[in-house]
């Protein structure tokens, strides 16, 4: 089977749209799904800054959505038609797989990042059989087609905007997860997000959705006038005194906070802001050692760090779908949608702040 994708060959080089070849169709416990859509997110555009470690060549791509063309036999829970959403891998045997929390996998990182499953990787090359790198979180969905692990697929409303729904498996996930899984805002609760791009935006929805106060924190004017149209309070990160202008906001001090930027002052001023018992949340992976400074993690605070919105995604994606439906997840207020074979301006955008959530469609009409 050949069909385009987009190949990255370097850590600097462009992304290359080109012919791929699948020697094999799905095995058992596989599907094969047919693009729709597929959401960009910086943890694809930071494989460029992997030092080496997430293996090129690659077809990247984690935030895939479309239909399933074929089962690896009858016990995949699915069928051809089914309309579904693809999300990160895990092995399913581990005891946080086991203990519902597979973002947690104690193999979330080889699976995910660092060369997937080695099973039958070869059946995977490019148009000279040059080899590429196995699966990319178990999709590799910046292509027309992609082989997925059952598991990692989601089956959703065949009314839903099929193209739109692949970042509720991953970015928006996050952002989401965090808020109503990790932190379980509710109603009078106060939730202050730093960093409004598309995981942050997702935790301001999240929150406003459950009733809580969200405040949305954030340099870039833009960014601060759509968190307020998604109904958080905006501030900008260069207020002054910034950790007394949220507890002001929040009626003495935010319960959750959840910083999406890596900012170590950033992340002082989110603990400072905390009111007791108070809890920070980090999704941005840091690659510095985090200073603290005296007295942020008094009287109870504590500072953890989330991946994947600590979500099991067949729970989670529903739910969202269903906030989506209520009008009360607006997540479409985010994207922009782009042609797969203009996956290279979607990156610059990306990089330069212009789209919150790009999404690339491999199959135009």
């Amino acid at each position: 089977m050949r069909f385009g994708a987009a190949v990255l060959r370097s850590y600097e080089e462009p992304f290359a749209v080109e012919e791929v070849v699948l020697s094999s169709g799905p095995a058992e416990g596989e599907i094969l799904v047919r693009i729709a859509g597929c959401g960009m997110c910086r943890t694809d555009l930071a494989v460029r800054r992997s030092a080496g470690r997430s293996p090129l060549p690659a077809v990247l791509g984690h935030e895939g959505s479309g239909v399933v063309v074929e089962t690896g036999g009858p016990d995949t829970g699915l069928a051809a038609g089914d309309h579904v959403v693809l999300s990160f891998d895990s092995c399913g045997h581990c005891r946080s797989c086991l203990g519902a929390a597979p973002a947690y996998c104690d193999r979330f990182a080889p699976l995910n990042l660092f060369g997937g499953r080695p099973e039958k990787a070869a059946r995977f090359t490019d148009a000279a059989g040059g080899a590429l790198a196995p699966r990319w979180f178990g999709q590799s969905s910046f292509a027309a087609y992609a082989v997925v692990p059952a598991r990692n697929a989601v089956r959703v409303d065949p009314s839903l905007p099929l193209a739109l729904l692949g970042p509720l498996g991953c970015g928006f996930l996050t952002g989401a997860g965090a808020v109503l899984n990790s932190f379980g805002a509710g109603p009078g609760d106060t939730v202050a997000v730093y960093g409004a791009g598309a995981v942050g935006l997702a935790a301001v929805m999240a929150a406003t959705a459950a009733g809580a106060v969200a405040v949305a924190v954030d340099r870039h004017p833009e960014r601060l006038a759509l968190a307020e149209k998604l109904d958080a309070v905006p501030v900008h990160s260069d207020s002054a005194d910034l950790p007394d202008r949220v507890r002001r906001l929040t009626d003495g001090g935010a319960q959750y906070a959840l910083d999406t930027t890596g900012s170590a002052q950033l992340i002082n001023d989110a603990l400072r802001a905390l009111r007791p018992t108070g809890h920070l949340g980090l999704v941005a992976r840091l690659h510095t050692a985090l200073p603290l400074e005296p007295g942020t993690l008094d009287r109870g605070r504590k500072i953890s760090h989330i991946c994947e919105g600590g979500a099991v995604p067949g729970l989670l994606i529903p739910r969202l779908t269903g906030l989506w439906q209520a009008g009360r997840f607006p997540f479409d207020q985010l994207i922009r949608t782009y042609p797969l074979a203009d996956i290279n301006e979607a990156e610059r955008d990306c990089e330069a702040g212009l789209v919150v959530k790009p999404v690339l469609i491999p199959h135009q009409a």
